[in-house]
């Protein structure tokens, strides 16, 4: 990686950003499995460079995506299967191979939901920034912008995509269903109490059982905007926390 000095900050500092040693994680979840994720590795990097471009074309017909974007696969210490940042001064996603492989998304079907997926971020993203709006920091933003990249993914592949629910996370779906309520009563009491939020979006955690249920709650919320607002108005609003937070109380009361 030191060939690629952008690409190894940017990781070195994703980790210290949220005061982790970068080390830790890669050693624990990483490097002990490159050797058994290779051929998944091998197949994701074979199939990435036409998805993207067939997505990318179909993301600019259903959402709207108007600028460039850099395309970076690398292997890397677990920032993620999929990262928008920027890249070489221009806007950009990461995919992290290593990743991908750990959540057994190397299939087209999960590759394709994964791409619309980040590419909703970018749009979200650049539509902010032409406007100068700033970007959050706190588990309520994250819950707004996964949400918004969950519509922009299911809008780009015109059906019900949810790549997180994988082959190894069946019953996904109805099991967040089945638990709306209770999701929402939790992620409001661990959000109030500033606690990790890692249980909701990271592939590392849990709750009960079933990874990365804040995209469902995300989803729910944006979705509900939807049926009033242009995708460029829910991305360039200025206060999202408090509808979203309505809508979680009334969710967590039935």
């Amino acid at each position: 990686m030191s060939a690629w000095p952008e690409l190894l900050t940017k990781q070195r500092d994703d980790y210290a950003e949220q005061g982790e040693d970068w080390r830790d994680f890669a050693r624990e979840h990483v490097f002990p499995y490159l050797d058994q994720r290779l051929p998944a590795m091998i197949e994701t990097h074979g199939k990435l460079p036409a998805v993207c471009e067939e997505i990318f074309s179909r993301s600019q017909k259903a959402i709207g995506l108007d600028c460039d974007v850099v395309v970076v696969f690398y292997i890397g210490i677990g920032c993620g299967a999929g990262w928008v940042t920027t890249y070489a001064g221009q806007p950009a996603v990461l995919f992290g191979l290593e990743n991908i492989a750990e959540e057994g998304w190397s299939g087209l079907e999960s590759l394709h939901g994964l791409v619309a997926h980040e590419l909703g971020h970018v749009a979200h993203f650049y539509w902010r920034d032409l406007r100068m709006l700033p970007k959050g920091t706190d588990a309520w933003w994250q819950l707004y912008i996964e949400g918004f990249a969950m519509v922009c993914e299911q809008l780009t592949l015109a059906q019900e995509s949810w790549h997180m629910q994988g082959r190894r996370n069946a019953g996904w779906l109805k099991w967040c269903q089945a638990n709306r309520g209770w999701l929402a009563a939790e992620f409001m009491l661990r959000a109030d109490k500033g606690e990790s939020m890692r249980p909701f979006f990271g592939s590392w955690y849990d709750l009960q059982g079933y990874k990365q249920t804040g995209y469902y709650l995300g989803h729910e919320f944006i979705s509900s905007l939807a049926t009033k607002k242009s995708l460029q108005e829910i991305a360039c609003l200025d206060d999202f926390t408090t509808p979203l937070r309505r809508l979680l109380q009334e969710f967590a009361a039935h």
